[in-house]
């Protein structure tokens, strides 16, 4: 079995933290066999670096390795990605074509982000991990395949059970064998290491002399939170090394390519707490877009209310949460209150012409402030929508339907 270092040699993994060593030690270990591995670890660690070592130290390694990123295929689509379809079994389907478990027959596949994936993809995907077989979409024939699965996910995966968006016996099936890789801020010492590496690829790549930094740009540098991880680390070597006429970087021009994480597009409240790491910021904002949507939803439940001529008790029950609705259903002087309204408005529907309005302007407002915030998380980081979509807390697939929605 090849040591350690000569694997990170082989595959260019720089670094020697503790946990990161153990993890491609644990890969080394279950390469040989064909036991499904999961990956776990924050977006931009390098998580697709154990797959490859697992694949080239297995069996399979003269066979087909097959990297799918599962996020950025559309739902309606991904069946057919991995499993194949035949021809005419949805419209633009001319040609039967091979899915991706079909052509690796005999290697490896990669499921990056397989967090993403719809649940009834889930279920296909269990089939195959139970009894290797799968059926293409459009068909009825059930079909053979023998591949090793390595998936890997940012995912938080008992939480994603615990809300239903993931299938627990699919989990286990999966994470067989589970590899952690450490975050960037945890790898402090491994920090400088990996800039000295990239500010030499870019100095090769454009033809310059490399960039280096002084004592306290490097302390500056290994005290940084690094969201995006070593991906966010190689876009700020890249930046530096492409803008900076000096080769010789201090902390005050460092700093310039550091984003400020105490600045953010989220509510005051939060740009006021300097404590809160971006995870939580991230769930933060999550908390946002849903209370923003279950308040248009509660406003136009009111609107509906106002307005409409049917019996308001059953149309309450039905309408308004549970919580909300026994308390109007069930109290006489709210529902005499509601009534005088009703009657209000038909004796003259022009009282209240500005309700519509408001909401209106309120929704284009909520809208601008979402357009906004993804604008500026794009420009924080270089447009790269999978570091977006992380901050943001929403999934890569949701925000390119909101980067198409909004034409930005």
């Amino acid at each position: 079995m090849e040591s350690v270092q000569v694997i990170k040699q082989r595959f260019g993994i720089i670094g020697n933290d503790p946990q990161l060593n153990r993890s491609i030690e644990k890969a080394t270990r279950v390469a040989p066999t064909d036991i499904s591995v999961l990956v776990i670890g924050e977006s931009g660690v390098g998580k697709e670096s154990i797959p490859k070592i697992i694949h080239s130290l297995s069996h399979r390694k003269h066979n087909n390795y097959i990297a799918v990123n599962c996020g950025a295929i559309p739902e309606g689509t991904i069946d057919s990605e991995l499993f194949g379809h035949e021809k005419g079994a949805f419209t633009g389907a001319t040609n039967a074509r091979k899915g991706y478990f079909e052509v690796a027959d005999g290697g490896t596949i990669f499921l990056d982000e397989v967090g993403e994936l719809p649940l009834t993809t889930q279920v296909r995907l269990l089939r195959v991990l139970e009894n290797g077989e799968f059926i293409k979409v459009g068909s009825s024939e059930v079909q053979k395949t023998n591949v090793r699965i390595v998936a890997a996910t940012n995912v938080k995966m008992i939480e994603a059970i615990k809300k239903g968006t993931f299938r627990e016996d699919l989990y286990y099936r999966l994470s067989t064998i589970e590899i952690e890789l450490p975050p960037l801020r945890n790898r402090n010492e491994d920090i400088h290491l990996l800039f000295r590496k990239f500010a030499s690829d870019f100095a090769q790549k454009y033809k310059m002399p490399t960039v280096r930094l002084n004592d306290e740009a490097i302390n500056l540098l290994s005290r940084y939170h690094f969201p995006g991880n070593i991906r966010q680390l190689r876009n700020i070597a890249e930046q530096v090394s492409i803008i900076e006429e000096s080769r010789n970087i201090n902390a005050e021009t460092l700093k310039h390519y550091l984003p400020d994480l105490s600045k953010s597009s989220l509510p005051m409240i939060l740009e006021e707490q300097k404590s809160f790491s971006g995870e939580e910021k991230s769930s933060l904002l999550k908390m946002i877009y849903e209370l923003r949507s279950e308040l248009n939803e509660l406003k136009q439940v009111t609107l509906n209310i106002m307005h409409n001529g049917k019996e308001k008790e059953a149309f309450i029950e039905n309408s308004l949460p549970k919580a909300l609705a026994a308390p109007i259903a069930k109290n006489p002087s709210l529902l005499a209150y509601q009534k005088e309204e009703e009657e209000t408005l038909e004796e003259n529907d022009e009282e209240y012409p500005y309700i519509e309005t408001i909401e209106e302007d309120e929704n284009l407002s909520l809208q601008d402030k979402e357009i906004e915030m993804i604008k500026k998380s794009l420009e924080r980081n270089s447009n790269k929508r999978k570091l977006a979509a992380k901050e943001l807390g929403i999934s890569e697939r949701t925000l390119y339907r909101k980067i198409k929605q909004y034409d930005l």
